[in-house]
């Protein structure tokens, strides 16, 4: 488990894994924190107990204020596609997204990725600003590109997604 700095009045968050019980939780934090998609509960739960290793919950006070859920990709095990990431507004401001990603990428699951994949919307600029920040500090590129298009993929229902991608091996080469 790992501490952060303080937030409001001395109290600390604790970055871990999630278990099945967080389940209910999670839902009820992605909920709360628009413009996310909701899923189901359930799938919030299979999310915690399936895609663990590679899931962080930021807990503060015995509250769920923090989520990543993510998964290493099958066909591309050297990339980590990130598939939420939620901030209750009590521990928003206090860079808190940006300590669940570092985490992340700590975990023994994401051995060998040099690659962070997410979908964004134009519109979604925490989203944007939390992954450009991230980018930034490792020094590595961020690129993106419509992928799930709001005409082919949402029959005009969504936003389009771009799909982004931050190469952290650029990087780690340049580092050597």
């Amino acid at each position: 488990m790992q501490t952060l700095k303080t937030i409001r009045g001395g109290e600390k968050p604790v970055l871990r894994k999630p278990e099945g019980t967080d389940g209910a939780a999670i839902w009820e934090l992605v909920r709360e924190c628009k413009p996310l998609d909701e899923n189901s509960m359930y799938c919030n739960l299979i999310q915690a107990d399936h895609f663990r290793d590679t899931c962080v919950v930021a807990e503060l006070n015995g509250d769920v204020v923090g989520w990543i859920s993510g998964y290493v990709k099958p066909d591309a095990p050297d990339t980590v596609f990130v598939w939420q990431v939620a901030v209750s507004e009590k521990a928003r401001g206090h860079g808190l997204g940006g300590r669940m990603l570092n985490a992340l990428m700590e975990r023994d699951a994401c051995d060998g990725v040099t690659k962070m994949q997410t979908t964004i919307t134009a519109d979604n600029n925490a989203s944007w600003g939390l992954f450009r920040r991230f980018a930034e500090k490792r020094g590595a590129e961020l690129d993106d590109e419509p992928h799930f298009t709001r005409d082919d993929h949402f029959d005009g229902q969504h936003a389009t997604e771009h799909m982004v991608t931050i190469d952290m091996a650029i990087a780690d080469q340049q580092a050597a």
